[in-house]
C-alpha cells in the first residue's frame, strides 16, 4: 500500500491521504474546488466542477494513473438543480470514455463547496479488459 501526495492538488484539509494506491488501484480521496493552494474556487458550478476535475487528474497522475483510467466516481452535490451543468463539464474531461458513476445529494461540504467527487482508478489497462 502507498500513500499518495502531490502539490499539485490541494493537501488533505483533515487526516486522510490524498489517495491510496494499492494493488493496481487507486482510491482517491473526495476533492472539492479548492486550488492547490488550499483557496475555494469563486464562480458558479462550471468553474467549481473543473477546479474539481483538475484536481482529481493530478492526483491520479502522481499515482501514475489519469482520469481516462478511472473506472467509477462518485459525485457528491448540494444541490441537484446543479446536475445537469456538472454534466456538461464532466464530459469534457472524459471525452465519451465514461466510468461508472454514482451522484448523491449532500446537505453539506466541507468548506461550503457545491460539488465534491472522489474515484477509483488502475494505473494500467494492460492487465484490464474492458
Amino acid at each position: 500500500m502507498q500513500r499518495v501526495t502531490t502539490e499539485n492538488a490541494p493537501a488533505a484539509i483533515g487526516p486522510y491521504s490524498q489517495a491510496i494506491k494499492v494493488n493496481g488501484f487507486i482510491y482517491t480521496s473526495g476533492q472539492i474546488p479548492l486550488t492547490p493552494d488550499g483557496k475555494m474556487v469563486d464562480g458558479d458550478i462550471h468553474e467549481q466542477t473543473r477546479q474539481v476535475l483538475t484536481n482529481l487528474n493530478a492526483v491520479l497522475e502522481a499515482a501514475g494513473s489519469a482520469l481516462d483510467k478511472i473506472i467509477k466516481t462518485t459525485i457528491y452535490l448540494t444541490d441537484m438543480d446543479d446536475f445537469i451543468a456538472v454534466n456538461t463539464v464532466y464530459a469534457e474531461f472524459f471525452a465519451g470514455s465514461f466510468p461508472a458513476r454514482s451522484t448523491v445529494a449532500v446537505r453539506t461540504l466541507p468548506k461550503n463547496a457545491r460539488i465534491e467527487i472522489d474515484a477509483i482508478a488502475v494505473t494500467g489497462l494492460e492487465d484490464y479488459h474492458f
